[in-house]
């Protein structure tokens, strides 16, 4: 297990301690892309994927970056204060502090909505290069508006606009899920399936053909906005939205070391 550590991102008010372990390359000499986790919504860094990427690293001499986004897991901060543009605040700046050179992005389901963003904005700044790839599992881009918005009840939609958010029970854990009104106004401010999302970098997206919040209609739909090179979709006709089963771990695994290869 890699050590604890927090950095602090934000100032004032706004500060907030953000728990990273990170694991430096152990092997400078091969020049193989550092492996980066941006988890998913509620999910921390001790989930199993991010477990096993950092046991892949550590196994093949290579750096891996995790984190907890403020209010999931070992960080500071409150849950219901977090949106899409705060977390991708803390996930720049984790970046930045603590990688160096090429990395591949490795997002889980709202972790792939924020690998996006995060290269979107490296591309402005002219670091584009510090990212070899995108790996995304289960991703889910504008998930807030193209996958909460039109099923959103006539209480659901009350509750955001009287008390600013609604609860919803998950089977992920017995805390349920909550969505704020600034979680889905923020959402819509850092949408991606606008426009073509220009990578300059391989993309591989791994989708299960049995997800019950990400329907993999959703990964088509986010093909449709990428390139035409350099974008392969793998369809796991069984897999569920964790993509967490022996063969599920071993497959991104493959693919990781395939990406990091190139």
């Amino acid at each position: 297990m890699t050590q604890l550590q927090m950095a602090t991102v934000g100032q004032d008010d706004k500060a907030r301690r953000i728990a990273v372990r990170y694991r430096a390359s152990g092997n400078e000499a091969a020049k193989a892309p550092g492996l980066v986790w941006l988890g998913g919504y509620r999910s921390d860094m001790t989930g199993t994927k991010a477990v096993e990427l950092d046991r892949f690293a550590e196994l093949h001499g290579m750096s891996c970056l995790r984190f907890d986004y403020s209010g999931h897991g070992e960080s500071g901060g409150a849950f219901i204060d977090g949106t899409i543009s705060r977390w991708l605040e803390e996930s720049l700046a984790v970046f930045d502090a603590f990688t160096r050179g090429p990395q591949l992005l490795v997002g889980s389901s709202m972790g792939g909505w924020i690998a996006i963003r995060m290269l979107q904005e490296l591309r402005k700044t002219g670091q584009a290069e510090r990212v070899s790839g995108l790996l995304l599992l289960a991703p889910a881009p504008d998930f807030t508006s193209a996958l909460h918005e039109p099923l959103l009840t006539d209480a659901q939609k009350q509750a955001l606009e009287t008390q600013g958010y609604f609860e919803e029970p998950t089977p992920y854990g017995p805390e349920p899920n909550v969505y704020t009104r600034a979680l889905f106004e923020d959402g819509a401010s850092n949408s991606v399936l606008t426009g073509i999302i220009e990578t300059g970098c391989p993309v591989h997206i791994i989708q299960g053909m049995e997800d019950p919040d990400v329907p993999y209609e959703h990964a088509l739909r986010l093909v449709d906005h990428l390139p035409g090179e350099d974008v392969v979709l793998t369809l796991v006709r069984d897999g569920d939205h964790r993509l967490s089963r022996p063969q599920d771990i071993a497959r991104m695994l493959k693919t990781v070391a395939a990406m990091t290869r190139r």
